[in-house]
């Protein structure tokens, strides 16, 4: 089953989904760029502040490899690597080889990459407070969608009239 039979079956959508779907990808569009220039303004790159971040929020069962962190960002584990190598040389992160299989290489921040990373979380959050209500406002109608509060598809004459109310 392709993507677009998922979509074929799937309920018809109204002008009030497509508005909530644009202002949920705008929220999120503005904090990715709020995010974007204030790791610039650091002196990082997005990915790399996105990996130190990935980094440092490992849940602690998981072991810090390249691997996992690619998968984490979602990138090819080359791009990783790249990324790696780009914060290593700047002293942000080190590698270390794992006692137990000398071919694995873990990942951990330096102390230049810990205190850079709380700067960089301090002044997310401060963002978040300030502009979170819009986004959490923004993601609660996208979900809502077109379904009334029992969970059943609202008729298009129901969406109509509850706009022109």
């Amino acid at each position: 089953m392709s993507g677009y039979d998922i979509i074929r079956g799937m309920e018809i959508l109204t002008l009030s989904d497509y508005e909530s779907l644009a202002e949920l990808r705008y929220q999120i569009r503005c904090f990715l760029s709020f995010s974007e220039q204030a790791a610039r303004a650091a002196g990082l790159e997005p990915r790399q502040h996105q990996l130190m971040l990935s980094l440092k929020g490992l849940h602690p069962d998981a072991r810090p490899t390249i691997g996992e962190i690619a998968e984490r960002l979602q990138i090819q584990h080359h791009s990783t690597v790249e990324l790696v190598n780009r914060l290593a040389d700047a002293g942000y992160v080190r590698r270390r080889r794992a006692g137990d299989d000398r071919r694995e290489v873990l990942l951990a921040l330096t102390p230049k990459g810990e205190k850079v990373l709380v700067e960089l979380s301090l002044h997310h959050r401060a963002e978040l407070r300030s502009a979170g209500p819009a986004l959490v406002a923004a993601l609660r109608r996208a979900m809502r969608g077109a379904r009334n509060s029992n969970g059943h598809h609202r008729p298009a004459a129901d969406d109509k009239r509850r706009r022109s109310s």
